[in-house]
């Protein structure tokens, strides 16, 4: 029995160890967010595809004017055209980033512009922590300039 409290210690110590990693504040996250929205739309401007679709999570759903795109494989293979052409048919930054207080779903906002950098549309997308330190697009939506898009 006594041979046993020293394991009993030590796993204590260790397991107190592992529960004082400190969360990331709103303030990083929100800085991780922006950072995983830029990186998505340096995938249109390198013409990378599997690297657009690394970003989709596996329930994304776009929301085009057409009707929903449910899932991953349904956003990727409607995505497709934008990558068959040489050039990127438009670009997208983020504006505007929030993440919510629990630190697992963000929200990023900017303007969509065509390849002469002519203002054309805004995004919102939502962006859901999947694992540490990974943001999957849940949500996105874009529409055309008009006053309801107006920052």
């Amino acid at each position: 029995m006594r041979a046993a409290i020293p394991l009993v210690v030590a796993a204590a110590a260790l397991g107190g160890c592992a529960a004082t990693v400190p969360r990331p504040s709103l303030t990083d996250l929100t800085a991780q967010v922006e950072r995983t929205e830029r990186a998505f739309a340096r995938t249109m401007r390198d013409r990378d595809f599997a690297g657009f679709t690394a970003f989709l999570s596996d329930e994304a759903v776009f929301l085009p004017a057409a009707g929903a795109l449910r899932g991953k494989p349904a956003v990727a293979a409607a995505w497709r055209r934008y990558f068959d052409t040489p050039a990127a048919p438009f670009s997208w930054e983020p504006d505007r980033v929030q993440v919510l207080g629990s630190g697992t779903l963000a929200i990023s906002m900017g303007p969509v512009r065509d390849p002469g950098g002519k203002l054309v549309g805004r995004f919102s997308s939502i962006w859901r922590l999947e694992a540490p330190g990974v943001w999957r697009i849940v949500f996105d939506h874009g529409c055309d300039v008009c006053t309801a898009c107006a920052p």
